[in-house]
């Protein structure tokens, strides 16, 4: 009688029953680990032996003078002469329908005290990007829940659109609402450089356990080392990818791209690389494409991306910014002024752009968007004379119609945190509005 084994369980028992070659650290500086005697490919996980246990690295280079590696948690208690000992294979994440409704730290690992994740298959964090020409496209647009985006920056199952805002205008509270009232079935945050004292806060006020139930989260805080928080958004990225090639339409959200171009400076300018714009070294603008164009319609399933850009003093052309409007197939401006005004969402439509309307849309949908791009355009163009009392009516007909009509706009795109609104409704109420006279 034959046993069939399982093809993840072979493979760990014949990564544990493989010979151990030890080498040695000859080098610590900073987050540069240089290790002799140890063979191992760029890519694979090394383990370092460390006074408080094991720190895990990963190989970026090989050299003459021996391996260089960076390092995957803290090197406090790692010296030069500590064993090194080659994994043999890359930096694994576990997959599976189990994951939904887990919290994981940067590189995979649960830390929400629930069950292990040892029963999962494992794969590698890296992936081939989809083949441009078996690519789906995008035709369909996904219901996000939020009246202001549905009806005004419309986004389409597969597109991938960066948020664009300061700190403190919002950003993480939009994507909380996008969690809760998306269409889509799975949805996989990726939380880079928050602050400790706000995950909690998101998990359980912001997504809460409805959002949590269909979500995968991935949380790196600001003071992880540089290659977990770097690490977190490809981990994040490969979970995404696995629920699409299993046919569903995922909603992937990184809060933020920004946080992990910093994580990436740090990793670049501590092995030598020569600072750049504002800063950032060269490998962070290859960084962003490959991590970007893996998101996107795939042959079956998509993964529509939506990621936070912290835009350095509301700047829109910093350089990080402009890299991902360049790549990506839209972006949502938050605007300070009407979060401060209490307007929320704080959602600047007249500066925010979908590059999928037109696929994603009804020819009567877009004319209603149009309209009311028009009336808003119209009333910001005389704002200020309204409010110093000095516009004349009847000078403007599209003027006029906007200041009448501007109560039930605003009605219109705020929305409170918790509400939901269905796409269709969203039309039929734009709709209804424009009839307004």
């Amino acid at each position: 009688m034959s046993t069939l084994i399982d093809a993840h369980v072979l493979d760990r028992a014949l990564t544990a029953a493989r010979p151990a070659v030890r080498g040695r650290l000859v080098e610590l500086k900073g987050l540069h680990l240089l290790s002799r005697g140890v063979d191992a490919a760029v890519g694979e996980i090394l383990e370092v032996e460390g006074t408080q246990g094991p720190v895990l690295a990963e190989v970026v280079a090989s050299t003459p003078a021996g391996l260089v590696g960076v390092p995957l948690g803290s090197t406090h208690g790692l010296r030069a002469g500590a064993a090194v000992r080659a994994t043999g294979s890359p930096l694994t994440v576990p997959v599976g329908r189990a994951l939904t409704g887990r919290v994981l730290d940067g590189l995979g690992r649960p830390i929400d005290g629930g069950p292990p994740l040892d029963a999962l298959p494992r794969v590698s964090v890296e992936n081939q990007t989809p083949n441009a020409l078996l690519r789906g496209r995008v035709e369909t647009q996904l219901g996000l829940g939020v009246r202001a985006l549905d009806a005004l920056v419309p986004f389409g199952r597969g597109q991938r659109v960066g948020i664009m805002a300061g700190s403190g205008v919002g950003k993480s509270t939009l994507l909380s609402m996008i969690a809760r009232g998306s269409e889509a079935a799975i949805s996989v945050i990726a939380l880079v450089g928050e602050r400790g004292r706000e995950v909690r806060e998101f998990l359980e006020n912001d997504l809460g356990p409805e959002g949590l139930a269909r979500s995968v989260v991935v949380v790196a805080t600001s003071d992880a080392p540089p290659v977990e928080r770097l690490r977190a958004a490809f981990v994040a990225t490969r979970i995404a990818e696995w629920f699409r090639d299993e046919g569903e339409d995922v909603v992937l959200m990184m809060d933020s791209l920004t946080r992990v171009a910093m994580a990436q400076r740090e990793i670049g300018l501590s092995a030598g690389e020569p600072p750049a714009t504002r800063g950032y070294p060269p490998s962070v603008f290859g960084l962003l494409p490959r991590l970007l164009e893996r998101a996107g319609p795939g042959e079956v399933g998509s993964i529509t991306g939506i990621y936070t850009v912290l835009v350095e003093g509301d700047d829109l052309q910093d350089p990080i910014g402009d890299t991902a409007r360049s790549i990506l197939d839209g972006h949502v401006v938050l605007s300070r002024r009407l979060a401060t005004s209490g307007h929320f969402p704080s959602i600047d439509v007249l500066e925010s752009v979908s590059r999928v309307v037109s696929a994603v849309t009804t020819p009567e949908q877009r004319g209603d968007a149009v309209g009311l791009r028009r009336l808003l355009a119209a009333h910001r163009d005389v704002r200020e004379l309204v409010e110093i009392g000095a516009y004349v009516p009847g000078g403007n007909a599209d003027a006029d119609r906007a200041i009448a009509l501007m109560p039930l706009v605003d009605e219109f795109l705020r929305q409170d945190l918790d509400e939901r609104s269905d796409a269709a409704e969203t039309w039929q109420r734009l709709h209804t509005l424009l009839e307004t006279t």
